[in-house]
This record gives C-alpha cells, sequence and structure tokens, in this order.
C-alpha cells in the first residue's frame, strides 16, 4: 500500500470520530483525491498492508485504537443498535457499518480482538448529561493529544487507552457544564490503587476539562514537595507540551532557554515531551499558562497578578459564555498541600479582577484522604461553630470563593473520604459521585504478593502455585542483618538480570532501585545508611566467597523463579553466563563507592538529590514519608520494609512495591516481617470486599441508581471497614441488606471474649446436631466434609442469638433473611468442610470436627471462605427451582494459639463460628434492589448528620 493510499485511510478513520464507523472504502478513496489521482482502494490493499504491518505501523495502531473506542461506546449511542458495550454483537455493528467483506473482517478479528469490558464502577446521583462523543470530536485538542502521546511515547496497548478514554468520561460527565448559566458545584471521589496509573486518569480528565472550557486547574498533590515536583513534571511532559512550556521563547534566545526548567534535561533533548506542532491558540484552542513549574510551587505575584486574569472578549457577557470561554487561555497549578502555599493562592484568587464566580474550575485532589480531611474534633467545637484542620479549612474557602469550582478527590484508601460529613456543604464529601477504577492490566497489586484464599499447604507451595513463595521474604529479629544483606545481593543479581536482558532485546531499564523503610525518623536512616554501606563494603562481590553467596542466591531463587513466572523474557541458563553482568550491575549501583541515597528532611545531611527525570538512578534508597503516599520510585525491584502502623490506609499507602513491572515482574522482591505481611493481607481483603460491595450496589435498577454515594457510608460500617477517623452516624438507616450472598468476614468477635464465642458455639448446637461424616465432594478441588440439613426457622434463631463485634455487623442481613417465607426459602443444606490441620475439637458436645487455624491481626480472625468449598454452597442454592439454600461453617482459631491435638478438646477457648450463606436463586429480590434505607427522622434528608 502506498503512501497516499495508508494518508488516505487515516484521513477516512479520522473523519468517523464524530459519527462513528461508516463505508471505510468509499470515505477512503473520497479521501484520496487529495493525495494522490488515480488510487483504489479496497479490501485487498487494506489487508495486504495490515498483514504486513509491524504493530507500531500508523494505520495498524490507528484502526486499532478506532475499533477499540467504538467497543467500548455505551448502547445508547444511535448507530450501536443498542449492542452492549465489549460485545462480539456490538462489533459485528462496527464491520457491518464499515462495509469491508467477510475475509478483512476475520483479519480484523484476529489482530483486533473485542477489548475487555469497562470495569469501573460508577455510584451517583442522577445528573443532567451533557458531555457526549460529539462533545468530544468538535473540542478534544489536549486529550487526543494525551491519548497519541500515550500510544506513541509510553507503549500504551490501544486497548488501554480506550479504557482510559471511558474511564475518564464517567469523571467528566459528571462535572458540571461549564457554559451553563447557573451555578452547580460537583463533587465527586474516584478511587483507584496504590501505584495503580490514577495520575494518568486524572491527567486525561485535565486534559479533557480543558478541553470542553474549564479554565482554571488547580492540582493538589501530597504534602511533599518531592510528589509535588513528580506531579508536575508528568503532567508538563504528558499533557502542557514543549509549546506551552517555552511560551513562543525562539531557538535562538540562548538566555530563555537556559530558563526553561526542563531545556536541559535528557528526557527534553530525546523528545518524551508532548509536542502540539503549533501553538494551541493557533490552533483554535487554549493555551496553558502554568502558574507553578517543576522547581517553583505556587508563588504569591511570581509571574504578576494579571497572570490569574482571564480576559473576555466580550466584556459584556460573562466568563462562562461561550463567546467568552473558548477564546480564553487555560490556566494550571500544581500546588502541594501545605497551608502557606494554599494560602497564597487563597489571597491571589480573591485579587484576581475578573469576577471568581465566572470561572469554571477544575480541582483535583491527589490522595484526597491525607491533609484534605477535617479531622478537628467535633467535641471541642463552639456551639454552632465548625472548626476545621488548616488544610480542609483552605479547600473549604477555595470552594467557597469559586461556586463554579468542581472537585475530584483521587486515592486508593477511600474510607476517611466516605466518612467526611455529607452535609457539610463547603466539605469534600463526594455527595455527586464515587467511582472505583477497575484493577489495570499489567498492574502488580497486594494480592500479588499474598496467597489469598489458597488451599494449598505452606509445605506443598512452589514458585509456580504460590505468589508468596515466589515474591516475598519473611525478616525475623535474630536474622534481620543477615535478610538486609541478602536483599542487598538479590538488588545487585536483579539488576544483572535487568542488563542481561537489554542485551537482548528487552528496552533499556533506565532505573533499578532498592527501598528501604524501616522508620520515618532522620536518625533512623541515618543508621541504616551507615548499616547499608558497611554491609556493601563487607560484601566482596569481586571477591571468590561474594561470588559463592551470589551463585547460591542465584540458583536457589533468582533462577527458579524467573524459570516458573518469567514467561518470554530472557534469562541465564547458569551463574557463569550472568556473571559479567553482575559486574557491571555493581559498578553501576557504586559508581563513587556509595550505593546509597537518603531521601528524608534532615538539614544536617549533605543529601544527594533523587532526580529520576534528570538522570538515570541504579541506587539503594533510604527514607520514610518521602517515599511513600503517592511518590512513584522508579525502577522499584527490592523493597525492604520493616516499618509498622496501625492505621490501615497508611500502611497500604507505604506499599511502595506496588505498581507496573514490565519485563522485571518476575525479578520483584519483598523483604517483610510476618506479622506486617498478615497486616498488608488483612487491608487487601477489606479493600477488596469494600470494591466487590460497591459493584453490586452500582447495579442500576428501574433506570436509576440502587444508592447515592451519601448511602455509602452505613454501608461500610456495617462491613467493620475500619476507618481512618470516627464513623459518624447517619440519619440514613440501613434497614435491610438483600444481597444472595452473606458472608460477614470480618464481624467476628475479638477472640479473647472466651465466654461470648462460647454462647455463639453453644447457639449453633441445634445445627451440628444434624452433621454426620460423609463422603464429601470429590473431583478437582475435593473435599471431606460434615454434611447436614436444618430448616429456615431454625437458622434463623441461631443467627438471631449470635453475638457480634457491633451490633450492626449483620442486623440488616438478618431483618432481610427474616421476611423470606417457605415458598422462597424452605431449608438449607450445611457442609462444615474438613481442611488440613493439627486442632481437632468437639463443639456443645457434637464431632470432633478439624479446627480451621487462621491468623487474627488484632485478636480478629477474618472468617472468608474459600473458593472450592463455595462451588457446592453455591450449586445447591442456584439449582432450578430450589428452595434449600447453601451453607458453609467453618470453626476457627488462632493460629498463634498452638495447643496439642493428639486428643480432641472439649469446648476449647476462642473458637470463632464463621459462616458463609447463599440463598436460593428464587428469593433474590425481584426488584434488584440489594439495600433498602429508613431515616431516623423523617423530616430530615437522609444524609444529614444528627447528634446522638
Amino acid at each position: 500500500m502506498s503512501d497516499s493510499l495508508v494518508e488516505s485511510y487515516l484521513a477516512a478513520l479520522a473523519a468517523m470520530k464524530r459519527g462513528g464507523p461508516r463505508d471505510l472504502h468509499r470515505k477512503a478513496a473520497s479521501e484520496a483525491e487529495y493525495f494522490e489521482a488515480g488510487l483504489k482502494v479496497g479490501d485487498g490493499p487494506l489487508r495486504e498492508h495490515l498483514a504486513t504491518a509491524l504493530p507500531g505501523d500508523m494505520l495498524r495502531r490507528t484502526l486499532h485504537i478506532c475499533l477499540a473506542d467504538w467497543d467500548f461506546l455505551p448502547a445508547a449511542v444511535d448507530w450501536t443498535e443498542g449492542t452492549q458495550p465489549n460485545t462480539r454483537e456490538r462489533r459485528e455493528v462496527v464491520l457491518r457499518r464499515l462495509d469491508v467483506d467477510g475475509e478483512t473482517s476475520r483479519l480484523f478479528l484476529k489482530l483486533f480482538p473485542v477489548a475487555d469490558a469497562d470495569e469501573t464502577v460508577v455510584i451517583a446521583k442522577s445528573w443532567e448529561p451533557w458531555y457526549s462523543r460529539e462533545t468530544l470530536a468538535e473540542r478534544g485538542f489536549y486529550w487526543n493529544h494525551y491519548s497519541d502521546y500515550l500510544l506513541e511515547k509510553r507503549g500504551w496497548a490501544p486497548e488501554a487507552v480506550a479504557k482510559l478514554d471511558a474511564a475518564t468520561d464517567h469523571v467528566v460527565e459528571r462535572l458540571s457544564e461549564p457554559t451553563r448559566d447557573e451555578a452547580y458545584q460537583a463533587k465527586g471521589l474516584v478511587v483507584g490503587y496504590v501505584q495503580s496509573g490514577k495520575t494518568a486518569n486524572f491527567t486525561g480528565v485535565v486534559a479533557k476539562a480543558i478541553d470542553v472550557g474549564y479554565r482554571l486547574i488547580i492540582v493538589l498533590t501530597g504534602t511533599t514537595e518531592v510528589l509535588r515536583d513528580q506531579t508536575q513534571r508528568r503532567l508538563d511532559m504528558e499533557l502542557v507540551g514543549e509549546e506551552n512550556i517555552l511560551r513562543g521563547i525562539s531557538p535562538s534566545n540562548h538566555d530563555a532557554l537556559d530558563a526553561v526548567d526542563y531545556y536541559h534535561t535528557e528526557d527534553w533533548a530525546n523528545g518524551k515531551f508532548v509536542r502540539h506542532g503549533r501553538q494551541p491558540a493557533d490552533l483554535g484552542s487554549p493555551d496553558i499558562h502554568r502558574m507553578t513549574t517543576h522547581k517553583f510551587d505556587y508563588r504569591s505575584l511570581r509571574q504578576g497578578i494579571s497572570a490569574l486574569d482571564f480576559e473576555r472578549r466580550d466584556r459584556t457577557r460573562p466568563l462562562y459564555d461561550p463567546a467568552n470561554l473558548f477564546t480564553c487561555d487555560a490556566r494550571l497549578a500544581i500546588v502541594k498541600k501545605n497551608s502557606m502555599v494554599l494560602k497564597k493562592l487563597v489571597n491571589d484568587l480573591d485579587a484576581i479582577t475578573a469576577r471568581l464566580t465566572d470561572i469554571p474550575v477544575l480541582i483535583i485532589d491527589d490522595e484526597s484522604d491525607q491533609a484534605s480531611v477535617n479531622t478537628s474534633n467535633p467535641k471541642k467545637w463552639e456551639s454552632g461553630k465548625k472548626e476545621r484542620t488548616s488544610i480542609n479549612f483552605l479547600i473549604s474557602q477555595l470552594l467557597r470563593m469559586l461556586p463554579r469550582a468542581q472537585y475530584v478527590g483521587y486515592t486508593a484508601t477511600p474510607f476517611a473520604n466516605v466518612f467526611v460529613d455529607p452535609s457539610d456543604a463547603e466539605d469534600i464529601f463526594p455527595r455527586d459521585f464515587l467511582i472505583s477504577l477497575e484493577r489495570p492490566a499489567g498492574y502488580m497489586g497486594a494480592d500479588d504478593f499474598h496467597d489469598l484464599d489458597s488451599e494449598i499447604p505452606w509445605n506443598e507451595r512452589t514458585f509456580e502455585n504460590s505468589k508468596e513463595k515466589a515474591h516475598v521474604r519473611f525478616v525475623s529479629d535474630d536474622k534481620a542483618d543477615d535478610m538486609l544483606q541478602e536483599a542487598i545481593d538479590a538488588f545487585v543479581l536483579t539488576g544483572a538480570m535487568k542488563l542481561y536482558r537489554e542485551d537482548r532485546g528487552a528496552p533499556a531499564y533506565r532505573h533499578h532501585t532498592m527501598l528501604v523503610h524501616e522508620g520515618m525518623k532522620t536518625d533512623v536512616h541515618r543508621d541504616q545508611a551507615l548499616d547499608i554501606r558497611r554491609l556493601w563494603n563487607q560484601a566482596g562481590y569481586f571477591s571468590p566467597s561474594g561470588e559463592r553467596r551470589l551463585r547460591s542466591l542465584f540458583e536457589n531463587d533468582i533462577l527458579p523463579v524467573s524459570e516458573a513466572r518469567a514467561s518470554d523474557d530472557p534469562r541465564p541458563k547458569d551463574y557463569g553466563e550472568l556473571k559479567d553482568y553482575v559486574s557491571r550491575a555493581v559498578r553501576r549501583i557504586s559508581p563513587n563507592g556509595d550505593p546509597v541515597i537518603v531521601v528524608n528532611s534532615d538539614q544536617a545531611l549533605e543529601q544527594e538529590d533523587l532526580d529520576f527525570d534528570q538522570r538515570s538512578v541504579w541506587r539503594i534508597l533510604i527514607g520514610g514519608n518521602k517515599l511513600a503516599r503517592g511518590f512513584t520510585v522508579e525502577g522499584l525491584t527490592v523493597s525492604y520494609y520493616l516499618r509498622a502502623t496501625k492505621q490501615a490506609d497508611t500502611l497500604m499507602q507505604m506499599g511502595r512495591w506496588f505498581g507496573f513491572r514490565r519485563g522485571y515482574r518476575d525479578l520483584v522482591r519483598l523483604y517483610v516481617t510476618p506479622d506486617l505481611h498478615e497486616a498488608f493481607e488483612s487491608i487487601c481483603l477489606d479493600e477488596d470486599h469494600f470494591r466487590q460491595e460497591l459493584r453490586q450496589y452500582a447495579r442500576p435498577v428501574d433506570g436509576g441508581p440502587q444508592i447515592t454515594p451519601a448511602e455509602v457510608p452505613p454501608l461500610v460500617a456495617s462491613h467493620m471497614l475500619k476507618p481512618t477517623a470516627a464513623a459518624k452516624m447517619y440519619n440514613a438507616v440501613l434497614t435491610q441488606r438483600r444481597s444472595p450472598v452473606k458472608e460477614p468476614n470480618r464481624g467476628y468477635l475479638d477472640t479473647r471474649e472466651k465466654a461470648a464465642l462460647a454462647a455463639n458455639v453453644q447457639a449453633f448446637e441445634p445445627i451440628l446436631a444434624t452433621l454426620e461424616l460423609g463422603p464429601g465432594f470429590p473431583g478437582r478441588g475435593g473435599f471431606s466434609a460434615w454434611t447436614g440439613r436444618v430448616d429456615h426457622l431454625t437458622l434463623l434463631r441461631v443467627l438471631a442469638k449470635l453475638k457480634w463485634a457491633h451490633d450492626d455487623i449483620f442486623r440488616a442481613d438478618l431483618a432481610w433473611l427474616r421476611t423470606l417465607g417457605p415458598e422462597l426459602v424452605r431449608d438449607w443444606e450445611v457442609i462444615m468442610p474438613q481442611v488440613k490441620t493439627t486442632r481437632t475439637a468437639t463443639l456443645a458436645g457434637h464431632g470432633p470436627f478439624n479446627l480451621v487455624e487462621r491468623s487474627a491481626p488484632e485478636h480478629r480472625i477474618r472468617g472468608n471462605s474459600t473458593p472450592s468449598h463455595r462451588v457446592p454452597a453455591d450449586a445447591i442454592a442456584q439449582a432450578d427451582q430450589s428452595l434449600t439454600g447453601g451453607m458453609l461453617l467453618y470453626p476457627m482459631v488462632d493460629n498463634e494459639e498452638k495447643r496439642s491435638a493428639l486428643t480432641p478438646e472439649q469446648d476449647p477457648d476462642g473458637v470463632v463460628m464463621a459462616f458463609y450463606l447463599r440463598v436460593p436463586s428464587r428469593a433474590e429480590p425481584r426488584d434488584k434492589r440489594l439495600v433498602t434505607f429508613s431515616t431516623r427522622d423523617a423530616s430530615k434528608p437522609a444524609y444529614l448528620v444528627l447528634d446522638e
């Protein structure tokens, strides 16, 4: 296919951005007249080109992204004929509209499979639709350049860009239309995963927001300058672009160019910054004026007060009028959450000549659960006066000053945000929408370091079947020094593996880092630096003893894990093949004899700057808070983490080892204590449970939402997800939770409450009395079990007697189960799986039964069931016309309380009777509404906070 013919098809696809797919060859033929007379278009030439084109070919990539975009469009778009997104039916509509023949259609499906569905979960109030594909086609300058950048510079797959497009649409469409006459202030929360690409999402949101008319963008980063720098650079590189940074500086004006913050960086020289071709204003789109730079946070009057003043072409009309808005440039400020800095911004806004009420503003609050939430003690407030913490006060002041401001918080740990008072009009409760992003492809998260729900005994786990065995190395107090040396050796070996892969075609590993995090205090960091330098100098990496140590670690750890998990990544067959790369790695990690960079606020210590932008970093990083909370540690491969904290969200945010590990996933190692590993597992399960709950409640009923964000807090509280601040009781009261699966999970009593636990065991006596040891459930994942059957009324009586960690843990579930009559639920098949254990017990005079041993962080056992056990329980309940529910029963004990099991114990202390219920399918609510609410005071709104 000639270049002219390729250009013809590219122009045809570009023309379809607005109206959707249509006759591809006819459109290409009409475009061809502009390129070359007599060009022949058709299925044959197109197939011939695609069959031989490489993945990076412009036409192949453009066609791929178009098909992915069309896959994701909602069914409401006219041309889709009502087909659901990301289905074969949708793709058939697309192919028919493109009017390609059968052979071309099959080639399209082979090269460009139907994209996976958008798994973004949205819980939102009703809103006035205004944002559409037509809007994006008309005003998509910055989004189009950003998406092209991700494809071309970042190497994103077209499906990933299409997913980002869909996910950012969910946010932008729920903001207020910037040109509307009546001011409206939407507030929302976007929940991602730690180190999972939240910045990419809010960069896309900012791009689309500027395109549609938002003219002041304020991005609030975390509380550290290193994170603000990193965020500023990311947006400057991927969104703002060279033209907006240079602001018309002549290539010959060397003095002015020297003052440009990125001009002498490697990324600028290598063309890593987005280029728009010309000044955006010359192309009919707004320029972006940066109010902050890479090295300078917001400074009062730094660029003159006029820099914040918005000119109006027609001064008889407000700024938000289309006649003014779309000829006005945008302002961008990347500001850390520091009270002095925010005060300067507030004061300057207050002084500008344009009316603040007229400015469409977007406030992005990254790490929105940090500093932004009001944590002042309500008990200390004066009557009728609400006190606020400093950052919360300044954010509320911005929201009060800017009635057209839209507030969107981003976090991976949302529990503090959902417990904000929703009745406080000036606070940051996400009253309009709560969006949970899906886990992105290629992401390495908390569950990649845990064998969640694994039924494989520890002594049978291998690098192939166990994520923990592959990636986690446990540190004990008596071997901490030895394990630190091993972690450093692993860092050297994994660096050598990266160099080995580079020589065999892998992309260059610009950064290779190890993180050591044992505490937040600077004196701890000083001691760590001394220890690591001592170990490094004693390691003898070029001596026979050092080589023996490295060879052993390579043969017993690095190589077998890579063989089990590296898929197609190159790997040496033995240590001899890696030996030269080890030498290169050692020299690269310690170019001047020092492998360490300390990252903290210690002014007395002469520290080397950590700047991933300016240069390649192959070093061991020591730090605390500066290397946590949103900051991306580039190239992180080995983590040595021993810092404990009692706050769940703080602990999760310190997991810098989460993220994208393209080309070295198999090399990642986490050195951690068993207790910390258990704590991370507990949080991981809590967050997964929260996301699952949001997903089921997000399903619309009768065209409207089942719940709104204001109704999320009581749901969270009921599931005992531990928030970072005290939970408030809202006027909305959860009366029934009608989900078909009941698994209290974290609501069980403290294992030290022996008397109450014993009473719970006794409450189960009518069920235990029915159990008989039978053949169990054979087959793959099979297991032996005690089984029995009880009528529905007996089960209700048992459940009614149970005591919980909090009274409302199971109240709403039991309220619904009581409404199910015999025409819906007749009885329950009870299954008590017999797991491998060292302990057996007679309970309430029945048994002996095998006791399930589980870890109990903070003396609380998590009572989650095992997936293979759920299969028969679910099958019983889901059988056609079944009136029988499925129940799993697990007597659990803390695995730290080891006791002799040579003979069965009689009613041992601390047994938690955990269970799983699956109601018959016919009992599921016909209206699909899984939750119902009542109000404490019917005269007040359901979201109002009451003083109790």
